[in-house]
């Protein structure tokens, strides 16, 4: 087992030459629905009864990205090995170059690691060159899959997240499943509970009530001893990543759509009438209640707020704030409480989300190996342990998070179990499935920033969905 450091210039270019690369015809049947075919899947291959040491004395090589959930994983891969006489090398890269170094590695078609984290939206770009195993055929196959992988027991939304027909607009839960939920985030407000108690406030139900509830904080908390404090960080910079999280989230709970779907064809919907509003109202709540250098923003910064208390509520991942609220990690910990955050205006909860999923490259050599660690990666008992004993929380399965000792663990942190399990039925991808996610989303965090800006948000929304319509679809 080793990790390695390497250069993210190198990755950029080569991920830019990756661009072109040819689309294929994805095949492969999903394992939803009621098709039972493989179209010719190597797990056909795997007959006979399930043996955990089919493979022993192989080895399977894994990209990962630095996260508590990957130092989870290294910290069990023993349990593995031992189970199965499979040894696992792997690569360890920091996330700010991560993707580049996947999407280089796919596009060569080298297999040169069989397996890798990848996010859910990921399946959208990778799934349609053909670079990810289908994993349906697997799936069914009882020589191949153990029964006490037991599928029922994912929450059905993270699996249905991976699973995609590779057909822009097409809802997810059908076609192919690329890729198997193992780690994810929900998007919430976390709050410092010292700041809220000593101003008497409370969390907001409305999103009117959060913005006010943000501009008050910035007014009146540093008057209070909370030098420097603003109302609420959420993430700002040029990037994808700003819009997925506690933006996607609050509109989709007012009901709006990234996207409108006829007959296949997608239509940009961010300039509707509603759409418009809300993202004014977004940027204003931002400019009242932000921080003054939210254009940069992150999730590191967000979250570093958080624990710093320089920000008295975060709108972002619940692990971004629970990562500040354990006991020792940052200035903050042991004062900051979960709430699902604001309703929309007919009492909606539905809230988007991060998957950390684990994949298999459809070039790999040794599918059968990387099938049985995909396997226990993502089975209970690593989990399970990983939840308990590390950080891998959030978890994916509803046997872990009904699970005694991972509520005990989790309980000392106020309101985190019972914001959970109010929006996790609720909680999915509420973005519009389509290759071009990546660009179409940089684009849209570029127009939220011109109208933070102070430009008109009918006009540059109306320029976004003009340049998206000839892009998308």
């Amino acid at each position: 087992m080793n990790t390695h450091v390497h250069d993210r210039r190198r990755f950029l270019a080569l991920a830019a030459g990756a661009v072109a690369a040819p689309l294929l015809t994805a095949c492969g049947a999903g394992f939803g629905g009621d098709d039972s075919k493989s179209d010719g899947s190597a797990a056909d291959d795997v007959t006979g009864s399930f043996d955990w040491k089919r493979e022993k004395g192989t080895t399977v090589k894994a990209l990962l990205n630095k996260h508590p959930y990957t130092d989870a994983l290294i910290a069990d891969l023993k349990s593995f090995t031992a189970k199965t006489g499979i040894e696992v090398e792997y690569d360890v890269f920091p996330e700010d170059n991560y993707f580049d170094k996947l999407t280089v590695d796919l596009s060569s078609g080298r297999a040169s690691y069989d397996v890798f984290m990848l996010g859910a939206y990921m399946v959208w770009q990778y799934g349609p060159p053909g670079w990810l195993e289908d994993l349906g055929p697997w799936m069914r196959n009882s020589s191949a899959t153990g029964a006490e992988w037991d599928q029922a027991d994912f929450f059905p939304n993270l699996l249905q997240a991976d699973q995609w027909s590779l057909k822009a607009g097409a809802p997810l839960g059908q076609g192919g499943q690329y890729a198997l939920p193992w780690g994810w985030e929900t998007n919430v407000v976390a709050y410092n509970t010292e700041v809220f108690g000593k101003l008497g406030l409370k969390p907001a139900e409305t999103f009117d009530e959060l913005a006010e509830l943000a501009g008050t904080i910035k007014r009146k908390a540093p008057g209070t001893g909370f030098d420097g404090m603003y109302g609420i960080a959420v993430r700002g910079s040029r990037s994808w990543a700003t819009i997925h999280p506690g933006f996607m989230t609050m509109y989709a709970r007012n009901g709006l759509k990234d996207f409108t779907v006829d007959g296949g064809k997608l239509t940009p919907a961010m300039n509707s009438p509603e759409a418009v509003a809300f993202t004014e109202d977004w940027a204003r709540m931002v400019k009242q209640g932000g921080p003054p250098s939210w254009t940069s923003y992150t999730w590191y910064q967000c979250s570093s707020d958080l624990g710093a208390k320089k920000a008295g509520m975060l709108f972002d991942a619940d692990t971004a704030a629970y990562f500040q609220a354990v006991k020792g990690a940052s200035p903050a910990s042991g004062k900051i409480a979960f709430h699902p955050g604001p309703k929309g205006p007919d009492g909606s909860l539905a809230t988007n989300m991060w998957i950390w999923s684990l994949g298999m490259n459809a070039k790999s050599e040794k599918k059968s190996a990387s099938w049985l660690f995909l396997q226990w990666a993502t089975g209970k008992e690593h989990l399970r342990k990983g939840a308990i004993t590390h950080n891998h929380i959030d978890p994916v399965r509803r046997s872990v998070a009904d699970d005694t000792a991972y509520k005990d663990k989790m309980r000392h942190l106020p309101g985190f179990l019972e914001t959970f399990e109010t929006v996790v039925d609720q909680t999915k991808i509420q973005f519009t499935p389509q290759a071009q996610f990546f660009d179409a989303t940089t684009s849209w965090a570029a127009a939220l920033q011109e109208i933070y800006g102070g430009k008109g948000a009918q006009s540059v929304l109306d320029g976004l969905a003009d340049d998206l319509a000839g892009k998308v679809g």
